[in-house]
């Protein structure tokens, strides 16, 4: 018996076929694929749009309200009415924040005299040696 070849012109013929299909359908499918995942942001994009203009008309209708306006003009203007007294307190200091402790930071001395305590140790020739602002008169005294 006569060995039969295993790849015959039909079966050639139908793998450049399907390869062709293949091939042609590869560029249209990843187009469309694309497109889809670009309407699917845009609808996302559309949809906080919307939301953003509800808001922003919500915020406009509340300030068509009188109410809402005098409320506003007393909390942030301290506004009152007519025959109204009112009354602001003011805190002598700040608050402090719970969780730091409060740490007094070394206080830096004038620009001035800083500037002068520089001169000074120009002048004595010490220069280099003067590592902090207000040092410079212990460094003239000493002479190190």
């Amino acid at each position: 018996m006569a060995k039969q070849p295993q790849l015959t012109g039909r079966a050639a013929v139908l793998a450049v076929v399907v390869c062709a299909i293949a091939m042609s359908l590869a560029y249209p499918i990843r187009v469309y694929v694309a497109q889809r995942r670009d309407i699917a942001q845009l609808e996302q994009q559309k949809a906080r749009e919307l939301a953003e203009i509800k808001k922003e008309e919500d915020r406009y209708r509340q300030r068509l309200d009188p109410g809402y306006i005098k409320r506003i003009g007393r909390e942030r203007l301290f506004y009152c009415d007519p025959g109204q007294k009112c009354y602001v307190v003011m805190r002598e200091r700040p608050a402090q924040s719970k969780g730091a402790p409060a740490e007094k930071q070394a206080a830096r001395p004038p620009w001035y005299q800083t500037l002068w305590e520089s001169v000074e140790a120009a002048d004595t020739g010490n220069g280099a040696k003067v590592a902090e602002p207000g040092k410079a008169a212990k460094v003239a005294e000493t002479g190190r």
